[in-house]
């Protein structure tokens, strides 16, 4: 048998065995052999197996007796068996949790086999034995970027990856104001969440209109600040205009303002009732009754509009004032000695250079708007109502009805059916526009 064959096998039963044994890496084989040591280890320890081999359980149930992995497992896959006990979402966390362990687990094992593989077989191919020291000077110099951010990876995998795994699987339960754990059990119900939104009719009109409103509300949003930072960007930057940094400032305020005390000005600023300015327009004879700005589907959707333009505009101003100042002036000089007036100039030239150089920031902006819950909730709260959406308001983007449905109604499945569909657009759009957008190309 060649050693390849050899110390494959001998790893695939014992990890770290066939290098051990085989090629003579000592170090490395125990380092194998200590995380298949460490795998069983936790599981046997933190269960009641050994007193199972003992006789001394004789109706044995996972749910009691089992380790942290094989309760994990279990946990994640039933959701839980005694109500009043067995608290679903905890279950199903700590099962995804051990769940990722597992597969960091299984990852060594691979690693270990491949490598009993090819230490074998360089030794069949050369008749030489690579030590530890000399295999781990090699992957030390081939893997130092993976090894440094190794730790990294392990917070990320906790903190992000494994909210999104349990939104996820949320989706395909029956997670909600009926089933709330621990007093109820959750159970997993498919595709029958996904069914519910496209075949229940107040439930796929809902989501339609919201997501056309979604989606109107974020290219407006994002275009129109572009365009109004990109107009007061050039009339500061033209050679006509003094006193440059003081109208730099001024135009900086609203951005330079937190967000949200802006908006609850604008909420009461626009206030139906009470609103001031309402009462000013009223005392100067200009309107006969009270404009609606939040209580009417139509005028409040234009105001969000208005108000996201007033706070927006000031950094595609700034970002373009820079984009401006890097700009080789001797292409306009150029194309102005050519015949070409200023209209065209900045149509065929300025433009787009100035697009080039920000399409990825705008993909972000329609991103950011796309899922731009704060500025919804804090400015109309999704308002005005409307009783023929299911949940939600005249108002309301997708993140904001999620929030709705999840806070007000305990509806977590519908809600992360939703956030799935949230991913998926926003993904899908995200990818065409960066992998299309030259910046990123050049890269």
């Amino acid at each position: 048998m060649t050693k390849k064959s050899s110390s494959t096998i001998l790893s695939c039963l014992f990890w770290g065995s066939g290098q051990f044994f085989i090629g003579k890496q000592k170090v490395k084989g125990i380092l194998f052999f200590a995380a298949q040591v460490l795998l069983f280890g936790i599981e046997l320890f933190s269960g009641y197996w050994f007193n199972f081999f003992a006789g001394q359980i004789s109706n044995f149930q996972i749910r009691l007796y089992g380790g942290w992995f094989t309760r994990g497992i279990w946990g994640l896959f039933t959701l839980g068996t005694v109500p009043g006990e067995d608290h679903s979402t905890y279950l199903m966390i700590n099962g995804i949790m051990w769940l990722i362990f597992l597969i960091v687990f299984l990852g060594i094992y691979i690693w270990n086999i491949v490598d009993a593989y090819r230490t074998g077989k360089a030794i069949d191919d050369t008749q030489t034995y690579l030590s530890s020291r000399a295999y781990g000077k090699k992957l030390y110099q081939k893997m130092f970027p993976y090894l440094v951010l190794a730790p990294i990876l392990f917070v990320v995998l906790y903190i992000v990856v494994m909210p999104i795994i349990f939104s996820v699987l949320t989706a395909f339960t029956n997670y909600n104001a009926n089933h709330l754990p621990p007093a109820n059990l959750v159970k997993w119900v498919g595709l029958d969440n996904f069914s519910k939104l496209i075949s229940i009719p107040i439930w796929s009109q809902t989501f339609l209109i919201v997501l056309a409103w979604t989606v109107i509300w974020a290219f407006i949003a994002t275009f129109s600040t572009y365009f109004l930072g990109l107009f007061q960007a050039l009339l500061i930057n033209s050679k006509c205009v003094k006193h440059k940094s003081f109208f730099r400032s001024i135009y900086i305020l609203p951005w330079a303002i937190p967000g949200m005390i802006s908006l609850l000005m604008f909420r009461n600023l626009f206030n139906g009732q009470f609103s001031p300015l309402n009462q000013l327009l009223l005392d100067c004879g200009l309107i006969h009754s009270r404009i609606p700005f939040l209580s009417d589907a139509f005028t409040a959707k234009i105001t969000i509009i208005a108000v996201n333009l007033w706070m927006g505009f000031p950094m595609f101003m700034a970002m373009l004032l820079g984009v401006l100042a890097n700009q080789d002036p001797t292409l306009y000089e150029a194309a102005g000695i050519d015949g070409a007036n200023k209209f065209q100039i900045f149509r065929r030239i300025k433009l787009p250079l100035l697009m080039k150089a920000t399409a990825p920031l705008l993909v972000m902006n329609f991103i950011g708007n796309f899922n731009g819950f704060g500025f919804i909730y804090f400015l109309t709260n999704g308002g005005p109502n409307d009783s023929s959406l299911e949940f939600a308001g005249d108002t309301d983007i997708l993140i904001s009805w999620i929030y709705k449905l999840t806070l007000n109604q305990n509806m977590y499945n519908l809600a992360a059916v939703l956030n799935i569909l949230i991913f998926i657009l926003v993904g899908v759009v995200s990818y065409w526009n960066l992998k299309n957008t030259a910046a990123i190309k050049e890269m």
